[in-house]
């Protein structure tokens, strides 16, 4: 792609960031001649987006910053009927006041990444409930359905790979197709929005929508899929051993976001300072050459840089100086994450795995054993050795905390409240 006209796809492209693209001469055409208004959707599933979403909302301040317009597109009348793409059950289907709630919190993770308001290339933020809750039935079965055949939706990954695993897929979720090109063709009506992204598992739908413009309105419409994110290791990026690595600083705190991008693999630190950071190629190439332990500055870049976007400067600066004294100084430092247990439960004695469990640092009991036999576990930078150890009152140092740790990247403070 070297002879790209647009910055946006040149950027796009330089970084890594595109898979599949419907048509790359029309839409880099589009590009370099004006403003382009492009958008990407998000179910309100949870009650905030993660890392797996990253590199969508990158894509979408890239957009921004090359002298576009971003349309975030919250889910709130698809969520009702949930994805069926890459899972082999149904999704928990949640209320309508579930899906508000949702949707208010991941609001707040955009207003990190864009630039919102009324101007040419503002970000704008809508929810398709606005349309999809007030279509008729009968009406909408006739005007969208004669412009999709069971024949071709039966060839989609979402569908197929469900059949083929003798995995049942409702009606409802056979639809969700549907409706996702109907988004599309609804937001070239009424924003004149010509472009749609997202993962590569969004292929066939970003395509229907395509079409379906294509035959409704006779619209010039693109569609654009980033790479599915793998670590060098072979596993799908988004996971960390507690879980989903979560946006919202309510639920994942900046000192815990800063230490998963710190701890990724030295094959994929070039790769994610272009993906996730703002550092120039130039500057990404210096650091790609770091070996040795002078991977470990690069490493602490990327953390400082990825967190910065996420959480803010000073959040980014006060995770680094936090690991910086747990782990270059040995301290105790205040901006460890921290959990709280009542003084009679130190006084009846809290079962070491248990308090484990409720710091996160191991999914269950059995986790929690095996990280202690491991000699995975410490207290206060001590081995726990023992699984059936109590932790009391006099596990406390003189500013009453304890640190439980596992491994030696990941420490949980735990105070009397």
């Amino acid at each position: 792609m070297s002879d790209l006209r647009s910055e946006f796809l040149r950027t796009l492209s330089a970084r890594g960031f595109i898979h599949q693209c419907t048509d790359v001469e029309g839409l880099d055409k589009l590009a370099s001649e004006g403003v382009v208004t492009a958008y990407i959707g998000y179910d309100c599933t949870a009650d905030s987006l993660h890392i797996g979403h990253l590199v969508s909302i990158m894509m979408l301040r890239l957009l921004q910053r090359t002298g576009h317009k971003p349309v975030v597109l919250m889910g709130g009348g698809t969520t009702k009927i949930g994805d069926p793409t890459g899972r082999d059950d149904s999704r928990k289907m949640l209320t309508d006041e579930q899906i508000a709630a949702n949707m208010a919190s991941i609001k707040r993770v955009f207003g990190q990444f864009l630039t919102f308001g009324d101007g040419p290339t503002d970000a704008v933020m809508v929810n398709n409930a606005d349309w999809l809750e007030k279509l008729e039935y009968i009406t909408f079965l006739r005007d969208m359905g004669v412009h999709f055949t069971i024949n071709r939706m039966l060839t989609f990954d979402s569908v197929k790979l469900r059949l083929e695993r003798e995995q049942p897929m409702t009606f409802l979720e056979f639809n969700y197709m549907i409706l996702q090109a109907y988004d599309f063709l609804e937001l070239f009506r009424r924003a004149g929005c010509r472009l749609q992204m997202g993962g590569s598992d969004q292929w066939g739908n970003i395509v229907n929508g395509v079409e379906l413009g294509r035959r409704v309105e006779q619209a010039s419409l693109f569609g654009l899929t980033t790479p599915l994110i793998m670590t060098s290791s072979g596993v799908k990026m988004g996971k960390s051993q507690g879980g989903a690595v979560w946006l919202n600083a309510d639920r994942l705190s900046s000192y815990d976001y800063w230490q998963f991008w710190r701890n990724t693999e030295d094959g994929d630190v070039g790769r994610f300072l272009k993906l996730f950071t703002e550092l120039s190629l130039e500057e990404i190439a210096e650091l790609e050459k770091l070996e040795g332990a002078g991977i470990n500055e690069a490493k602490k870049r990327l953390a400082f840089e990825a967190t910065k976007l996420a959480h803010g400067e000073a959040a980014a600066l006060e995770a680094a100086e936090t690991a910086r004294r747990t782990f270059e100084q040995g301290a105790m430092a205040e901006g460890l994450p921290t959990i709280e247990v009542t003084s009679g439960d130190l006084a009846a004695g809290i079962p070491v795995v248990d308090l484990l469990v409720r710091a996160e640092l191991a999914a269950s009991k059995g986790e929690a054993r095996r990280l202690i036999k491991g000699n995975g576990a410490r207290l206060n930078d001590e081995p726990i050795g023992d699984e059936a150890r109590a932790v009391t009152a006099a596990d406390l140092n003189v500013d009453g905390v304890l640190k439980l740790s596992a491994g030696k990247k990941r420490h949980v403070l735990v105070k009397v409240g």
